[in-house]
């Protein structure tokens, strides 16, 4: 990477990982404070409060999502990002001030409202080159994952030490950091315009929503978000119950988690460089409904808990950082992009699914209506997984189409489609880039580029 790619795949990179950290951090702790802001309620109505400060925040990032990503196209990257920042930074402070749940509800909806994710993709799609930008966008995958497994562990620990408030507020002052880094530290783009391979075009949002294997994708992220969501609303109810305080959750969150994100490494690979990755997929599968299904028969011990929420969290890590693999391999290469920003939105709809419904379960029938719910879903889920095609082990690869093929783009599509390991040929609508499907192994792509030199 160039000095000023780097600069902007750090930075926004870690734009995006405060975005999910807003849901991260909270995510242990917000139950139980949620339901006892909620107190002065009807018992019948606290539970309902709790799941939409649960989930409120995955609603409003769903609806806006999209619609602030083409935003950015009309009035620039960097103006949107502000806009969002200073949107979430305003919900953090308003929770963080919150004396009733109806409040916080209210607060949870202004800080999902910042959804800036596609606008943040966008700019750094304008910022880095075409080679090297796959390696941008996985840094900012990996800050996703890094700030979940963060988020939970420091959640309960700094609840301790500031309280709940405080650490909205800390949100709100990360967020307001966040716009500074972005301003002074982030470069500005020579130019903005659609970028296919990261970009939604809503033009072609048809074309993704008919595809069998992406629809598969998309009902997946949304049964994992739902049932992650589920989870939090009502496990932490069944470790107070057990005695533990929620400032000392982290004690069963940290191994959880580290050991979940230790093994998932392996897999991963397996799954890339042995080509297994839908037997790594399903066993991700597997994995969290065994441990949804090992719940509901261990929240009388916490050792129990303990191993269930170890399993729950390999397969969640698997399953996490292999999805969005599997998107950019199934969809076109002009239309990774689009479909990215469909599973995005499904991602958002089922932190909101899963917050209402895991509230909702938890009052007509307990602990076992949630998880057995979430067992239901996820079976689904797996059948739908194991009776799906096995998808190539492909590579997307984006390059830029020269000046003199710009009149002959049929005689390039066909000599490029010639070349080993070539897959499929498409090009971008303002002919500035080629987007190549190309097999891992046996690829030459020494050849595409003696094509388009002419050397």
């Amino acid at each position: 990477m160039l000095s000023h790619e780097w600069r902007a795949s750090t930075s926004l990179a870690g734009v995006y990982a405060l975005r999910m950290l807003g849901m991260f951090l909270v995510l242990p702790v917000l139950a139980l404070h949620a339901h006892g802001l909620a107190a002065h309620l009807p018992e019948s109505e606290q539970l309902k409060m709790v799941g939409l400060a649960m989930a409120m925040y995955g609603l409003t990032q769903a609806i806006l999502q999209l619609p602030l990503g083409i935003l950015s196209d009309k009035i620039g990257r960097k103006k949107v990002i502000y806009m969002g920042m200073a949107v979430f930074a305003g919900g953090s402070f308003l929770a963080a001030t919150a004396h009733s749940v109806e409040m916080l509800v209210l607060a949870r909806a202004i800080q999902g409202a910042g959804a800036v994710s596609a606008a943040v993709t966008a700019l750094l799609a304008d910022l880095t080159r075409e080679e090297v930008r796959t390696r941008a966008m996985s840094m900012i995958g990996l800050s996703i994952g890094l700030t979940f497994s963060v988020g939970l562990v420091l959640s309960p620990i700094l609840t301790n030490w500031v309280g709940v408030n405080g650490l909205f507020m800390i949100m709100g002052v990360l967020s307001v950091a966040s716009i500074v880094l972005v301003a002074f530290y982030t470069p500005n783009p020579e130019q903005s315009h659609l970028h296919q391979d990261t970009q939604a075009q809503t033009s072609r949002l048809g074309e993704v929503l008919r595809n069998s294997q992406l629809l598969r994708l998309n009902f997946g992220i949304f049964t994992l978000q739902a049932g992650l969501m589920a989870i939090f609303t009502a496990l932490p109810f069944a470790l107070r119950n057990l005695g533990w305080d929620k400032t000392e959750h982290w004690k069963i969150y940290l191994p959880a988690t580290v050991i979940g994100l230790v093994l998932m490494v392996p897999a991963i690979i397996i799954g890339e460089t042995r080509h297994k990755l839908k037997p790594v997929f399903v066993l991700g599968i597997l994995l969290i409904l065994l441990a949804q299904f090992g719940l509901i028969f261990s929240l009388h011990s916490i050792w129990a808990i303990g191993v269930a929420l170890i399993v729950y969290f390999i397969g969640f890590n698997i399953l996490e950082a292999s999805m969005p693999s599997l998107v950019s391999k199934i969809a076109p290469p002009d239309l990774k992009g689009t479909a990215m920003g469909v599973y995005n939105t499904l991602q958002s709809i089922g932190v909101f699914s899963g917050g209402m419904i895991g509230a909702r379960m938890y009052a007509v029938a307990g602990f076992s209506g949630v998880f057995g719910f979430c067992c239901v879903l996820i079976g689904v889920w797996l059948v739908l997984a194991m009776t799906a095609p096995a998808p190539l082990p492909v590579k997307n690869i984006v390059l830029a189409l020269p000046e003199q093929w710009h009149n002959r783009l049929d005689e390039l599509s066909g000599s490029l489609k010639n070349v080993a390991g070539v897959q499929t040929v498409s090009f971008s609508e303002d002919k500035r880039n080629i987007f190549i499907k190309a097999l891992q192994q046996g690829f030459d792509e020494d050849k595409v580029k003696q094509i388009l030199t002419g050397v």
